[in-house]
């Protein structure tokens, strides 16, 4: 028995946008269904299942709920199946992941939570950007690497979006 597509896991098309509030709904009433204790008075096929089922549905929803992990699963599903790290063969790029983590070492040396709020703003709207140029790109096979190109962006951004977080809390402390 294969996985089930994480979309129609959830009754969704293969869109990148979706609708988040939605996604998260339909999980809650869905795991409901399937959680481990709700079998603990079943057979031993029938935990082990519901366990499997639980398990894939997790997963799918971590994938669908995260920007660039439902874009690289976009891909995957068109037969572009695209490494979890990947380097970035674009200079340009290259140069602005250079400057944000100069800039980030410096708002870390010069403890700014004010400057930390600004950075985080910025890179939102950068996320953002990439977001709408793949949503635009996906689907044409004509812009296949672009949107290749795309989620590796994307990729890097969330790393760096964890890296402020954790700069965030050592600031808090």
């Amino acid at each position: 028995m294969g996985i089930p597509c994480h979309y129609a896991m959830f009754g969704l098309q293969p869109e990148f946008d979706i609708d988040l509030e939605y996604l998260a709904s339909r999980y809650r009433e869905l795991v409901r269904q399937v959680h481990p204790d709700r079998f603990a008075d079943a057979s031993e096929a029938e935990q082990r299942q519901a366990l499997e089922q639980a398990a894939n549905l997790n997963e799918a929803y971590q994938v669908l709920r995260s920007p660039s992990a439902r874009a690289r699963y976009l891909l995957a599903l068109n037969g572009s199946e695209l490494p979890l790290e990947a380097t970035v063969q674009d200079p340009e790029f290259l140069l602005q992941q250079m400057q944000w983590r100069e800039e980030l070492e410096d708002l870390q040396d010069a403890a700014d939570l004010e400057g930390v709020d600004t950075f985080k703003r910025r890179l939102r709207q950068a996320q953002q950007d990439l977001q709408d140029a793949f949503s635009s790109s996906w689907r044409d096979a004509a812009q296949r690497s672009e949107a290749e190109l795309l989620v590796r962006r994307m990729q890097f951004l969330d790393k760096l979006s964890r890296e402020v977080r954790q700069l965030e809390e050592r600031l808090d402390d």
